[in-house]
């Protein structure tokens, strides 16, 4: 075997250096075909193919140095990369360990072979890995921020801080260990230091989707949701297959307002779910002119990833034992985000209460911290039993659940914001249950069942749920009839006309949609000297596209009025000058719309084909106010118009909601409680 000229070698070394990559090409040819039985030219030349993308080029060229040398542990990371890219992982993983039975301490072999492994989602190996990495070399950052990265994903995320942390003082010029770092931070919900780490990632690697999606996602967190649709734009532009950045895209243009932008959000969504690409958000997929089937897609997609990430973690354990124990009463946990000032604990509340005491035994599992208000403190009190898991790691909280063994556990939150998915996956609880907070299937084997009524999902639509859909024989929504309504502040300290009629709609703004706001704006044709109130968004934008858009249809903007954030007391005291609330279509009002019915404000709706757009319709049903309930567009503002066009009329269909609320039973939360309380010993003793 000849000697490789060293001089020569480090010559073309140089040259890739400096960037010369065609001079070092040629150099490293004439190597190779002047000492074609040394493997490294060929390896080098494989590599330089591989980064190309010329992948034929990089295996015939690493095969000649493996062939050359098969001991090479070089050799065989290059040949792990090359199957890598084929998304050979079986072949790259037989590749990776033979360099490591060559050298069990060769580090690349065992970040690579880590990676590979993390990919997968095998955590654990991928985490013995890391560190056998660490072991040998200490300050190996790239293994340092991927063994942060697999921590996080293994719900460890105050290891993953530490581990991030040092990453970053070890390698400040690194961007993964800043990736690293911000995916930790935002985590934990430190989103402006998240922010900073991901901004710091991105002037190291600039374009990297990974690292903007991230920042996006601070940037909604933060509010600032017209510089976080342009970073998922960037995102998309990179990598148009990331379903995460266009579903955040488009729930953002909806919270604009942006209807102009929306048709084609709806597309790619579209075609994205065709294709089953996982990430979109099932909470604002519900906002969508989409099928029930649809809805379930997503949420089965969704599933989909929270089993894989916990089979990967080794948390995905069977189902709790079915047993009561010497207990007389059934005990029943509720698990939310939403235990504070939140429409899920105005909803609750005096149902908790009437249930103290009876049969059923409530467990209040909080996962948010106390916000000190009023509700929280009534729900402490309601709960028989009250446990505080904020700040814990998923297997935290479903080993304080199991503990606690509920026969029954309740999700109150579902894939809403603060869901908790990753609890409820790893089956605390023997029966599973999806009710009130997320109006749609779950897609998940592990909620057992979803409460409803015949009206939200009537009997023909059963198909669409993954649950065993169970009815209760009233509407599924409480409420609470303790609260007081009261007089509202005067009209002109509110923006509103001295007279003329106020249709209200207070819903949060990416439910109005393009279809909703088009009946509006008919019925403010249609009725005139009458305004719209509308809740003021968190953003200036969304109220300066609502008036464009009036003023485009020819209606003086003025005719919208926008109602600030008010104190509950107060804003329930301002249905007293609403003449009719106008619900939104596809994701109707849901506890805004318990809230007017409650202050006396008729509820004018069009019920559609998903759970979220039949709610008000249930509402009004279970109140005996069914021709409240349009079949079509041109119905509902003809319905309008026509109760608009008379005092007499509006002030009879007051009368009418004011008898329906103490005669229909929607508001008895006494019997509620009952009816509640039965379903739920139903579900305990059915089958096994």
């Amino acid at each position: 075997m000849s000697m490789l000229p060293d001089a020569a070698l480090e010559h073309a070394l140089r040259l890739l250096e400096t960037g010369q990559v065609d001079a070092a090409r040629r150099a490293l040819s004439a190597l190779a075909q002047g000492h074609p039985e040394v493997a490294e030219p060929w390896r080098l030349l494989g590599v330089l193919a591989l980064q190309q993308g010329d992948v034929g080029a990089a295996e015939a060229m690493l095969v000649r140095a493996h062939q050359c040398e098969p001991a090479s542990t070089s050799v065989l990371c290059n040949l792990g990369a090359l199957a890598r890219r084929r998304d050979d992982d079986a072949t790259a993983e037989r590749h990776y360990r033979e360099a490591l039975r060559h050298d069990p301490a060769c580090v690349p072999a065992l970040n690579n072979l880590a990676g590979l492994l993390f990919d997968q989602q095998r955590f654990q190996e991928a985490e013995q890995q890391y560190r056998r990495a660490l072991q040998v070399a200490p300050g190996y950052v790239p293994a340092r921020g991927n063994l942060a990265a697999c921590l996080l994903a293994m719900d460890r995320g105050r290891d993953a801080l530490v581990e991030a942390e040092r990453a970053v003082r070890e390698g400040a010029g690194y961007a993964p260990a800043w990736l690293a770092l911000a995916q930790v931070q935002h985590a934990l919900g430190a989103f402006r230091i998240a922010a900073a780490a991901f901004a710091r990632s991105l002037g190291l690697e600039p374009g990297n989707p990974d690292a903007l999606y991230g920042l996006a996602q601070c940037a909604d967190e933060l509010g600032e949701w017209a510089r976080a649709i342009q970073l998922c734009e960037q995102v998309l532009a990179i990598e148009p297959s990331h379903a995460a950045a266009a579903s955040l895209a488009q729930y953002l243009r909806r919270h604009l307002c942006r209807h102009a932008e929306l048709a084609n959000g709806s597309r790619r969504l579209a075609d994205l779910l065709a294709q089953e690409a996982p990430g979109i958000a099932p909470f604002a997929f519900l906002s969508e002119t989409a099928t029930a089937a649809q809805q379930r897609q997503v949420a089965t997609l969704a599933a989909r990833e929270v089993t894989q990430r916990l089979v990967g973690r080794g948390s995905h354990t069977p189902s709790a034992a079915r047993t009561r124990g010497h207990r007389d009463a059934l005990r029943v946990g509720f698990v939310s985000s939403g235990f504070g000032q939140h429409p899920t604990a105005l909803l609750i509340v005096e149902l908790i209460e009437k249930l103290r005491g009876s049969r059923i035994e409530t467990v209040g599992y909080a996962t948010t911290p106390d916000d000190q208000g009023a509700l929280r403190q009534r729900l402490r009190e309601g709960f028989a039993l009250w446990r505080d898991l904020a700040g814990d790691s998923y297997s935290t909280m479903a080993r304080r659940v199991r503990e606690d063994g509920p026969d029954i556990l309740i999700d109150l939150r579902g894939w809403g914001g603060g869901s908790v998915a990753e609890l409820f996956a790893q089956r605390p609880a023997p029966v599973q249950v999806n009710w009130l907070a997320y109006p749609g299937t779950s897609g998940a084997p592990w909620i057992d069942h979803l409460v409803a009524d015949p009206f939200v999902i009537p009997d023909a639509a059963r198909g669409h749920f993954s649950e065993n859909v169970v009815w209760l024989p009233r509407c599924f929504q409480p409420s609470d009839s303790t609260r007081v309504v009261g007089t509202p502040p005067p009209r002109a300290e509110l923006g509103l006309p001295d007279d003329g009629v106020v249709f209200a709609c207070f819903n949060n703004a990416y439910k109005y949609s393009p279809e909703s706001m088009s009946r509006f704006w008919r019925i403010l044709e249609a009725v005139p000297g009458s305004v719209l109130w509308l809740l003021a968004g968190r953003q200036p934008e969304t109220m300066d596209n609502l008036r464009r858009m009036t003023a485009a249809r020819g209606i003086d903007p003025q005719r919208l009025v926008f109602l600030p954030k008010q104190p509950h007391d107060v804003y329930l005291a301002c249905y007293r000058h609403a003449d009719l609330f106008l619900d939104t279509t596809p994701y109707n009002a849901h506890t805004t719309a318990s809230d007017a019915l409650w202050a006396g404000c008729p509820v004018l709706t069009l019920p559609g084909g998903t759970f979220a757009s039949r709610v008000a319709g249930s509402l009004n049903h279970h109140l005996g106010l069914a021709d409240m309930n349009a079949d079509s567009d041109d119905g509902f503002v003809a319905r309008a118009q026509e109760i608009a066009d008379s005092g007499e009329s509006r002030q009879a269909l007051r009368e009418r909601l004011a008898r329906a609320r103490q005669e229909s039973g929607l508001f008895d939360m006494e019997g509620f409680a009952c009816d509640f309380a039965a379903l739920l010993e139903g579900l305990a003793n059915g089958p096994a």
